[in-house]
């Protein structure tokens, strides 16, 4: 497992507004999109690219493109969702499934309760967008969802993480080609299972109490 840790002033600014229990959901939403597109730059800096031939107004020269198959963008809902917008705003010819996940409150192990996602992935890079990296428990079952349809790499963009939880899925993905980007690395995790100092429950405060 490879790990990056962004380290950037506008990311640890977006970062502390986000963590204030003060910040209202349309501006916590508004920033966690920019602050994905900030995220994203570094996942994608291994994306699969492939050679273009291409005529400027004055010459031919060669280029890079997005080679095929393209990247799927993988949200875990629901709070996944309020990434999605910033990471297609920089990759927008991904194509996009949606894998929907709950956690058991007493357990803290996760189910699957939806999925949209093409049947086979083969040579597929899939990117994995969910805010919280806490216990660990829905990241890898996401993982494990997309390598056994077949993905060749899978990279998870994440607003923060817990150590235990960074440990658990290091310990769950080893020998497979799996990225995790970060906006940052916090303390431990409460009895409870929320990471610390953290920001609360991401899906609430992007969409409110339901």
């Amino acid at each position: 497992m490879r790990l990056h840790v962004a380290d950037h002033p506008l990311i640890t600014h977006k970062l502390t507004v986000l963590r204030d229990k003060s910040t209202s959901s349309p501006t916590f939403r508004a920033l966690t999109e920019e602050l994905v597109t900030l995220l994203a730059y570094e996942a994608t800096r291994s994306v699969r690219t492939e050679t273009v031939e291409i005529e400027t107004p004055v010459a031919t020269t060669t280029g890079l493109a997005i080679a095929t198959p393209k990247p799927l963008v993988v949200p875990i809902l629901r709070a996944g969702l309020g990434m999605l917008d910033g990471m297609v705003k920089l990759l927008p010819s991904a194509e996009v499934g949606f894998l929907g996940m709950v956690r058991n409150e007493e357990t803290l192990e996760p189910s699957v309760y939806a999925e949209r996602l093409p049947d086979d992935l083969s040579n597929r890079q899939c990117f994995v967008l969910d805010p919280m990296l806490a216990t660990g428990g829905s990241l890898i079952s996401a993982i494990e969802f997309l390598f056994k349809r077949g993905a060749v790499d899978v990279t998870c963009v994440c607003i923060l993480a817990a150590p235990e939880g960074l440990a658990a899925v290091e310990a769950a993905t080893a020998g497979r080609e799996v990225t995790i980007v970060l906006g940052a690395l916090d303390d431990h995790l409460n009895e409870n299972g929320y990471i610390i100092p953290g920001l609360g429950d991401a899906g609430d405060r992007l969409y409110g109490v339901v």
